[in-house]
Formats: C-alpha cells, structure tokens, sequence
C-alpha cells in the first residue's frame, strides 16, 4: 500500500513561473543629461531674433512654406518636452518598464528642434539639404554597419570595417580610371573589401588568431598599403589612375517630385539608390532564408549547428567574404560620389563610427541602418551648422559625430547582448 503526500509549497513561494524584468537605467539618466544641457546652453547663451526652416528646394516643383519660429522661446518650450519625455521614462523605469523606442525618437526630434532653433538664431536652416546631406553622408556607415552585422551574426569579430572601407575606395579610383566606368570602380571596391576580409577569415577562422587584433592590424596594413601606393604610383599617374568618372545624382521621375520626401531620398546617386536594396536583401536574407538561418545558428552556437550538418566554418568563410564586399562598396562612396579621387586615410575612421551602428542596432540589419543615418545626420549638422554662423564652438562641431557615438552607444542603446558565439574560434571536435 502505498501513500500519495501532496507536496506543500513553502510560505512565500509559488508554483507558478516568475519573470525578472531588469531594465536599465541608463535611458533616463541620458535623457535628463541632454535635457540639462540644452537648458544650460539655452540659459547661458541667449540667442535673440528668429530661426526659419526652410522645406523646399529652389528645384522642387511643389514648394513648401518656411517656418520660423522664435529662436529663444521655441528652444524652451522644446526643454519643456524633453522634460516630459524624461519624466515618463523615469516613471516606466520606477515601474521596471523600458522605455519604447518611439518615445526616443519622440525625444530626438524635440531635442534636435530645440538644439537648431536655438543655434541658427537669425539665420535658417536649409532642413531638406540637411536631411538628404545626411544619408549621403551615411552611405559608407550604412554599408559597413550591413558587412559588421553579417560578419558578426556569422561569429566573426569585423573589426576591419574600416580597412574594406579604405581598400574598397583604394581599388574603386584605380579600377574606374582605368576601365573609364564607375560601375566598374564599384566592383573594384567590393572585390577589395572581400580580399581584406579574406584575409581576417583566414587568421580568424581557419588559424584562430584573436579576431580583434587580426581586425586592427589589418586596418594599419590598409592604411600603410594604400598610403604608400597613393604616393608612389596615384600621385604620379592622377590622369590615368586617379580620376574615375563619378557617379553623379540622378532623379527618380515623379517620386523625385514629392515635397521634402522626394529630394531626400529620391534625387541621389545611383549608389545611395543601390544601398536602399542592399539593407531590404540583407534584412531578408538574414531572417527570412535557409542561408540566413544558419548564419544566425553558427553565430549563436556553432557546436549545435555542426551537429544538425551545417558546415560551420565553411558559413563563416562566406559569410564574411559577403560581408566584406558590402562594406567595400561602400568603400566606393568617397571616390566616386564624395571626392572622385582618392587620398591618404580619406575614410577618417568611419569604419570604428559603422562598428559603433552595428552596437548600437543590437546586430540587426534595420536598426543598424538607423543608428547609421543617425551618426551621417550628426556629421552633416556640423557643416550646416558651420556655414550658417552658429555660435556653437568650431571645436565642438568637429566632435559632433563622435559625441553623437558616444551618447547613442553608451546611454541609449541599453542592454543589448550580441551573438553568444562571436569572437570565439569554433574547434571541430
């Protein structure tokens, strides 16, 4: 005979499953650091007279109004609103709630309203020149955020972002001058990117070398290689080697003719145009497609994957030779749209600010794609910003993109954890 006892839960304690929510403070504590600090300088600095923004273009055919606005009061009413959006964040972090994406972006667009009306007081703001300034200038970040997300998901560490962005400009100028076609100069470009990434997936993958020192020293080899080659063989040779035709804008008919939206996005070069499908195939193929399936299991854990019959090295070797031709294309932006010749170190470390998109959009391809216009927006302010006489510091313009990085990445983007496997070598066996 046998006897059933029930079992008796502690005091205090239940059957049914609890879920911990962390949520992070970082959030509202950046919120109110931007928020104090558009006060001070409003408060500190007063700006009299009107700021216009202008929506239209001297070649748009349905043209929009300016507005203006009082420079002062418009920034303090806009420290207003930050102040409520900082409240409301405090109050969802007080309920272990996060705080929504769309009250960030409600934030930095009244943090971004306030910040010009105050700094373009008595001048205007050319709001449509800005915005599609921005997103050219965006156009290598964007392509090498795609290439760091790739190679990341795959397991792989891309420090060398910004070595394929340098090779890819290196090869677009020789290889367009020669063949006197810039689509010839962007094919250029990519090869360049996927032989720079092929040799990190060589020390990386197949020798197991610290992928972040393979990445770094192939940023300098770059830099040195190109450096050197520039002066030896470009500077001598500019007519035949150093003047690639350039891939000019070109105007989409009827949507190019759409107020604001129509010059922005609609009225680029045909590489911005080639950027557009470039993140819709990259975001499909990573999440909707067998291949991007098994780039996401050999980035998380490639052991499990190996198991079920997928080749994990033979992923990541393709992955990231993929990947290395995106970011080489973008490579292709500054001498073939930006400049039209290449020069010494003429990426700046845009490689290191993609690297930075790639944290801050949590190794999505859409975020990631975000978080890049973002930082284009911040380096293209600082010119705008520049040629209308702002009374901000020429200092502090020229940190702009940097500070942007540092604050997104640091206080904005949260917890965020990357792919579990990235950066380890995968042993077999």
């Amino acid at each position: 005979m046998s006897t059933t006892i029930p079992s008796v839960p502690a005091p205090g304690v239940t059957d049914q499953p609890q879920v911990i929510t962390l949520v992070s403070k970082k959030v509202p504590v950046m919120y109110a650091v931007l928020t104090l600090a558009l006060a001070a300088a409003v408060g500190f600095s007063s700006q009299a007279g009107d700021t216009t923004f202008r929506l239209a273009t001297r070649h748009d055919v349905y043209k929009l109004p300016a507005i203006t606005v009082p420079a002062e009061a418009t920034a303090w009413v806009m420290v207003a609103l930050m102040s409520l959006c900082t409240a409301e964040s405090v109050r969802r972090y007080r309920a272990r709630r996060t705080t929504p994406l769309w009250l960030t972006a409600v934030f930095s667009v009244v943090g971004m309203t306030g910040f010009l009306s105050w700094a373009a007081a008595g001048g205007s703001i050319p709001v449509v020149g800005l915005l599609a300034g921005a997103l050219t200038l965006a156009v290598p970040l964007v392509f090498g955020a795609l290439g760091g997300v790739l190679g990341e998901r795959a397991g792989v560490v891309n420090i060398a972002i910004d070595g394929q962005l340098l090779a890819g400009a290196f090869a677009a100028a020789i290889v367009g001058s020669i063949a006197g076609s810039a689509w010839a100069g962007v094919l250029g470009a990519m090869a360049a990117g996927a032989l720079v990434a092929l040799v990190l997936g060589v020390f990386a993958i197949t020798y197991f070398v610290d992928q972040v020192i393979v990445g770094v020293v192939l940023n300098v080899l770059v830099i040195g290689f190109t450096s050197f080659m520039f002066s030896q063989v470009l500077a001598p040779n500019t007519e035949s080697l150093n003047s690639p035709p350039r891939l000019g804008p070109v105007a989409i008919p009827v949507l190019g003719d759409i107020p604001v939206i129509g010059p922005i996005f609609f009225r680029q070069s045909p590489l911005v145009y080639l950027l557009y499908v470039a993140v819709v195939v990259v975001a499909w193929a990573l999440y909707r497609t067998r291949w991007g399936l098994r780039v996401r299991a050999v980035g998380e854990h490639p052991k499990a994957a190996d198991t079920v019959g997928i080749n994990v090295v033979r992923t990541r070797y393709r992955t990231v030779l993929i990947a290395g031709a995106i970011a080489g294309a973008g490579g292709a932006f500054y001498t073939l749209v930006s400049v039209q010749q290449f020069n010494r170190e003429m990426t700046g470390g845009a490689g290191y600010i993609a690297l930075a998109a790639v944290i801050f959009g949590k190794w999505d391809p859409i975020r990631a794609t975000l978080a890049a216009l973002l930082f284009g927006f911040a380096s293209n302010l600082q010119g705008v910003l520049s040629v209308i006489g702002s009374p901000v510091p020429s200092e502090f313009m020229l940190m702009l993109p940097y500070v942007v990085t540092i604050f997104a990445v640091a206080g904005l983007v949260g917890r965020s954890r990357g792919p579990a496997a990235v950066g380890v070598p995968y042993r077999k066996g």
